[in-house]
């Protein structure tokens, strides 16, 4: 569980130093630009660590569904290697979500110069800005982004759901007299 946790407390600071930093100089400076190559940068980092602590999160569900239904085994069935697998995956499928989205976007042509006037480069702002046909890049981002939501939550949705279900199962010491 720790381990997890650490995982999800680094995917929230990734992010939010992906972010803030810019978005701090922004307010000193008083001057929201970024740099094409920055953005491509922030946008990829931001999508990794997003889309990671999303799945991490659905991994969390899970081990909580083995500690409660499943003490005894627990140290078996979440075991050192099991963990790091339940980290990895989602650390490699979001680099290579990010990585996809990001190459896709800026091999794109863009209208104008290549400054967006915005502390953060959203994937959603820098399809306004292409002169290209983003039909593809948006279903791409459509499919990846309700697969994700829809998986995790369903993983969440059903660890929770059979905890419930072991809990509601267990003998009361009052119902036993």
């Amino acid at each position: 569980m720790y381990f997890l946790l650490r995982h999800l407390a680094f995917t929230d600071l990734g992010y939010s130093t992906t972010v803030g930093p810019k978005m701090l100089v922004n307010f000193v400076v008083d001057q929201n630009t970024i740099s094409y190559g920055f953005c491509a940068i922030q946008m990829a980092f931001f999508l990794v660590f997003i889309v990671s602590e999303i799945f991490i999160l659905s991994a969390m569900s899970y081990d909580r569904y083995v500690a409660i239904c499943n003490p005894l085994l627990y140290p078996v069935i979440m075991s050192q290697r099991i963990c790091q697998l339940l980290v990895a995956i989602p650390y490699l499928y979001s680099t290579v979500i990010a990585l996809l989205i990001t190459i896709k976007i800026f091999n794109l042509s863009f209208c104008g110069y290549n400054v967006v006037r915005h502390f953060y480069c959203d994937s959603l702002l820098m399809l306004s800005l292409l002169c290209s046909n983003t039909h593809e890049i948006e279903m791409i981002i459509l499919i990846l982004a309700g697969f994700d939501l829809i998986s995790s939550l369903l993983i969440v949705l059903v660890s929770y759901f059979l905890i419930l279900v072991s809990i509601l199962r267990m003998n009361s010491a009052g119902g036993r007299h």
